[in-house]
C-alpha cells in the first residue's frame, strides 16, 4: 500500500507518534495552528504507529525513537513498508550516533532532538515533505564524522552487489548532501536551479534504491563512490 501525494492546495497530512501524551499533545497543538498542515492521527507506541500509518496514509510522520512495545526504529521500517511515500522525522532526546544511523537505515528523512525550538517543527515537516533532509545541526556534525570514518575503512571488502553508476554531477550533488546541505544551498554552490538539484537527488535515490538522502550518502561513502574529508 502506498499513499497518494496531495494535489496542489491540499494540506500535508501528518501523523504524530510519541509515548508521552503531554509532549505528543503539544506537538499536535502547534501543528494544528499551521496553515497547510493537517494532523490526521496520533499514536502512543510503535505498533500503533504502523497500524495508523497503513490506515491514514500520512505524508509525514513525526516519530519518537524510544517507545514501548516496538521502538521508533522498528516502526520506521514498518511504516516505510506500509506507506513508501511517507517521509519520517525522528524526534528524540537521544544524541547517540547509533540511533541516528539505525534511523537512517530504516528510512528516516529527518532526525531532530526534542530540544529544538517548537517553531522549527512546521519548517521541518514542510522541508522533508518537499524532498529535503532535516537533521539537528549537532547530529549533522556526527553524521559527517561517520562518513569520514567509513571512507577510511578497509577497502578489501568486496561489494555484494554491482555498484550503480552515478554521473559526475550526481556524485558532486551527493558530496554536498553528505555535508547536510539543503537543496537551496546546493543549487547556489553549483550555480544550478533547485529543481535541477531535486532531479539529481531523485535520480541518485532511484539508482541506489534508497529511501532517504542521508542513507544514500552513507551507502555511497561505504562503497567508495565519493570521498569525504
Amino acid at each position: 500500500m502506498s499513499g497518494t501525494p496531495p494535489t496542489p492546495g491540499e494540506p500535508i497530512k501528518v501523523l504524530v507518534v510519541d509515548d508521552h501524551a503531554f509532549f505528543r499533545r503539544g506537538l499536535v497543538s502547534v501543528l494544528a495552528e499551521e496553515p497547510g498542515l493537517d494532523v490526521v492521527g496520533e499514536a502512543a507506541d510503535g505498533d500503533q504507529a504502523v497500524a495508523h500509518a497503513a490506515d491514514l496514509l500520512p505524508d509525514v510522520v513525526l516519530l519518537d525513537v524510544r517507545m514501548p512495545r516496538s521502538s521508533g526504529i522498528t516502526a520506521c521500517a514498518g511504516i516505510k513498508d506500509a506507506v513508501p511515500s511517507a517521509k519520517i522525522v525522528m524526534l528524540t532526546i537521544s544524541d547517540e550516533e547509533a540511533d541516528l544511523f539505525e534511523a537512517l537505515k530504516a528510512g528516516a528523512t529527518g532526525y531532530l532532538l526534542k530540544e529544538l525550538a517548537i517553531d522549527e517543527l512546521p519548517e521541518a515537516v514542510r522541508a522533508v515533505y518537499g524532498g529535503q533532509s532535516f537533521i539537528n545541526p549537532s547530529m549533522a556534525t556526527k553524521l559527517i564524522g561517520e562518513f569520514a570514518a567509513l571512507a577510511r575503512k578497509d577497502t578489501a571488502r568486496p561489494s555484494q552487489v554491482p555498484v550503480p553508476r552515478l554521473t559526475d554531477r550526481e556524485c558532486e550533488v551527493l558530496r554536498h548532501v553528505a555535508r547536510g546541505r539543503n537543496n537551496r544551498d546546493i543549487a547556489h554552490r553549483l550555480v544550478i536551479s533547485e529543481n535541477t538539484v531535486k532531479n539529481h537527488v531523485r535520480n541518485i535515490l532511484e539508482k541506489l534504491q534508497m529511501h532517504s538522502r542521508m542513507e544514500a550518502a552513507v551507502y555511497a561513502v561505504r562503497e567508495k563512490l565519493l570521498d569525504v574529508e
